[in-house]
């Protein structure tokens, strides 16, 4: 049985860009189109509004430029008004070669925002497209507020209808502008519609208000849609429009009856390009591309997927170009760090896995962010650990650092049982903290190490939150050692392998 095509339009360049605070450049614009139409295969792909701006026209030109070298023309669209012929002209100088014509789809929106008569829309309707067709421009007819028309003026949006079977359109575009539909709305009007007219292209422009805009989507495919709106990453006004993202998953695997050329495995990838252009952050929770949708967190799952995959469902990330991660916290298990270990081609003994399984929970509750990256350092920070025995013990210390004063530090520390206190300056907060513990070394007689080195290094790809693994190199004018301290404050990072120096030296 041959599946039912629909059509996937993407209107992130024109109704996305209405998102709070986003505005795309010409450039942004071409090389989103070019993704869209060539890397994820979309359809369509509306691109502008008729008129807005000169930065818009320029982009729309330079798209069109580009789209008549691909033959793509008839791929791209424009949002025109009912403006007596000026978003036509608007359109002839850019090159565009499809308007999405925007008309009165309530009743409501008719009388209070027009203030005319049906019979006076429609006719200024056929003007602007017969105007449309002497210039070889197609027309598609969006239907604003079409759901509450559905609601509260059924009779207007028939009328409406039929009219538009008697004008030169290729598709009848029904918005639920406001999201208000519900998920079972959707599918009675849209098959109430599509009943009457079998024979007209619809397609269906889902909002997110509600959060509804895939159920909607869903059902609108269901009661035989013949094309659907998404944008990337839902953006759009208010709570934004449906993702494309999640619209694709959805109908990719409920949808066995239904063909779409959308190329899932490019999803994130664009998505994350959008999100560098726009500036406007995808959600950790977002489905399909938020950073944590593919990351197991609790030790329980990890186990599980080891043992036939039971924490897996149908969303595998290799589909859309990512991988499954296992997040390394409080809530972490032996089989989450096993997991990330054999990523790195690592191995450990039951008994280091257990010390480096309760070092990352300790970590985990001072609410610290742990990566595979950073197993390595944390790995040889506690097995190196473990090679001595606590004889001398920093039992606290202040560090302080005020613009215009020197950095100061008082340091207590215990040495066999014996606390001593000591206050001192430095050039800055590790240096004072050394100065003031090497007045209490002097103090108990003792000599301490001269540091010749100092080195500080994050994994690969981190951020300002990273843990810090610092390794100081040491003297005793006999020989040289190091010394590795880990934390996410550097500082605190250099002090924890001071302390390993001191009870080296004191074994």
């Amino acid at each position: 049985m041959e599946k039912r095509k629909i059509e996937i339009m993407d209107t992130t360049l024109r109704d996305g860009e209405q998102t709070s605070g986003v505005s795309f450049s010409a450039a942004e614009k071409l090389t989103i189109a070019q993704l869209l139409l060539e890397e994820l295969n979309i359809d369509r792909i509306e691109i502008a509004s008729a008129r807005v701006s000169k930065g818009e026209f320029l982009g729309v030109k330079g798209i069109m430029a580009w789209a008549e070298e691909k033959e793509y023309c008839h791929r791209i669209e424009v949002l025109t008004f009912v403006d007596g012929g000026l978003s036509i002209d608007w359109m002839k100088k850019a090159g565009a070669k499809v308007q999405n014509l925007l008309t009165k789809g309530s009743m409501n929106h008719l009388t209070h925002q027009l203030k005319k008569t049906p019979e006076q829309h429609f006719a200024e309707i056929a003007e602007i497209i017969a105007l449309a067709k002497k210039n070889n421009i197609e027309t598609n007819i969006y239907l604003e507020d079409w759901s509450n028309g559905m609601r509260n003026s059924p009779e207007y949006v028939f009328q409406f209808l039929d009219f538009l079977t008697t004008q030169p359109v290729k598709r009848i575009l029904l918005p639920d502008t406001l999201g208000v539909l519900i998920p079972s709305q959707t599918f009675e009007y849209i098959s109430e519609i599509r009943a009457k007219y079998p024979n007209i292209h619809f397609d269906y422009h889902a909002h997110n208000d509600y959060d509804l805009s895939v159920a909607n989507a869903l059902e609108a495919v269901k009661a035989g849609i013949n094309g659907l709106h998404v944008t990337v990453n839902g953006m759009g006004e208010r709570a934004g429009n449906a993702p494309i993202e999640s619209v694709v998953a959805v109908i990719n695997d409920f949808l066995p009856e239904v063909k779409i050329n959308v190329k899932e495995s490019s999803l994130y990838s664009v998505s994350k390009l959008v999100e560098t252009f726009t500036g406007y952050r995808i959600p950790a929770n977002k489905p399909i591309v938020g950073d944590n949708v593919f990351t197991q967190t609790a030790g329980i799952h990890a186990d599980g997927d080891n043992k036939n995959n039971l924490y897996f469902n149908d969303l595998l990330p290799e589909r859309f170009g990512r991988k499954r991660k296992y997040a390394l916290g409080k809530t972490s298990g032996k089989a989450n760090i096993e997991k990330n270990l054999q990523e790195l081609g690592l191995q450990l003994n039951q008994e280091d896995l257990k010390l480096v399984t309760q070092r990352i929970i300790e970590l985990g509750d001072k609410k610290e962010t742990v990566t595979k990256e950073d197993l390595p350092y944390i790995i040889s920070d506690v097995l190196d650990s473990h090679t001595y025995e606590d004889k001398i013990v920093i039992e606290s210390y202040v560090l302080v650092h005020s613009k215009g004063m020197r950095p100061s530090t008082t340091l207590c520390l215990k040495i066999d049982g014996e606390i001593i206190e000591e206050n001192a300056q430095g050039d800055g907060q590790f240096d004072a903290f050394m100065n003031a513990l090497t007045k209490i070394y002097k103090s108990k007689k003792m000599t301490l190490p001269k540091l010749i080195d100092y080195a500080v290094r994050i994994p690969p790809g981190s951020s300002s939150d990273a843990l810090c693994e610092t390794i100081i190199t040491w003297t005793n004018g006999k020989k040289e050692f190091k010394t590795r301290g880990l934390d996410s404050d550097q500082t605190v990072a250099a002090i924890k392998a001071t302390q390993k120096m001191l009870n080296v030296t004191a074994s």
